[in-house]
């Protein structure tokens, strides 16, 4: 058994449109070990769910991968055949995705849908799988299971449906699980119970739980270590308390003044000047260079990321905060 459950190095993800080559995922490397928590976070169109897609094998053209390794418990998902990869995808890493109507058929009852997942994957009878689709229905606070099972898609609200899909989910025992900010649709009450059990399976299971989110607030009471993303690049990762509490990236640090919680009482926030760039245009050198305030000549140079400190830490910045 290999001690990282997931190592990616150097992934690159890229779309060969009309319009040009678009660089959805550039030079991206981390790892995950069992039982932790990662958390992915950024603006939208930061990379961050196209790299979720990337480990899934789901980047369908005219989108591919075109470097990189993905190590899974020491396998290489790249060199998989689709066939193998079937028997991956779903049962041993399992995706939640943001829309929930991308996982539901709107045309087949919960019932059919859970229990062919798990036949899918797992030699048990239908009875079987049925009581396991009610107990992950249970698991995310879904009130009258039975009654539940026997609804279409249709008949839910947009938070009940995304707490099937993550029943879906969890349904096999997968031993990695990528969120898509899977409670964006989910009242607060319901989101505190998802992420205490998201974390609660991490802890009892050793399964790993990558969690692709813009909310920092979420990050700061789940995840281990955080991997900023800007871009299409990771610039900055390490443990969560150590980035949150001490940025050395001025975009991480311009993602926390951001927060309307971290302001100081009526005292204006501070935005990030300007728009993300073009992921079909990206200007030479660091990506952050036109909105960043520290930006000089030496940014037109490409960063690469460098280890600073301890536990982990790295940084992709020429010109990086004080530590303190």
């Amino acid at each position: 058994m290999n001690a990282k459950l997931l190592v990616i190095e150097g992934l690159s993800t890229r779309f060969y449109t009309r319009a040009g080559v678009v660089r959805a995922v550039e030079d991206v490397s981390f790892a995950v070990d069992r039982g932790e928590v990662l958390g992915l976070v950024g603006e939208s169109g930061s990379g961050k769910s196209m790299t979720g897609y990337s480990i899934m094998g789901l980047v369908d053209p005219p989108g591919r991968i075109v470097a990189g390794t993905l190590l899974f418990d020491g396998s290489d998902l790249c060199a998989l055949s689709p066939e193998s990869m079937r028997k991956v995808r779903g049962n041993r890493i399992a995706m939640i995705f943001q829309d929930p109507m991308m996982t539901l058929n709107p045309v087949l009852r919960i019932d059919t849908q859970m229990v062919e997942a798990v036949l899918a994957h797992k030699q048990v009878s239908r009875r079987d799988a049925l009581a396991r689709a009610r107990e992950a229905l249970v698991k995310v606070g879904m009130a009258s299971p039975d009654e539940r099972l026997q609804a279409y898609p249709h008949q839910f609200s947009g938070g009940m449906r995304q707490r099937v899909a993550i029943a879906i989910a969890l349904l096999n025992d997968p031993e990695l699980i990528i969120a898509d900010e899977p409670t964006t649709a989910l009242d607060v009450t319901i989101q505190g119970q998802i992420l205490f059990e998201m974390q609660k399976l991490a802890r009892e299971t050793g399964a790993a739980l990558i969690w692709i989110t813009h909310d920092l607030a979420v990050i700061a009471g789940l995840a281990d270590r955080v991997c900023v993303m800007y871009a299409g690049r990771i610039v900055e990762q390490g443990a969560t308390a150590d980035v949150l509490a001490r940025p050395r990236h001025p975009y991480t640090r311009g993602l926390l003044d951001s927060v309307p919680a971290n302001a100081q009482p009526r005292s204006r926030l501070k935005p990030i000047p300007g728009m993300t760039p073009s992921l079909l245009d990206l200007p030479a050198g660091c990506a952050f260079r036109s909105r960043c305030p520290r930006a000089d000549l030496e940014c037109e140079r490409d960063p690469a990321l460098r280890a600073q400190g301890g536990a982990g830490q790295a940084l992709r910045c020429f010109h990086p905060l004080e530590a303190a």
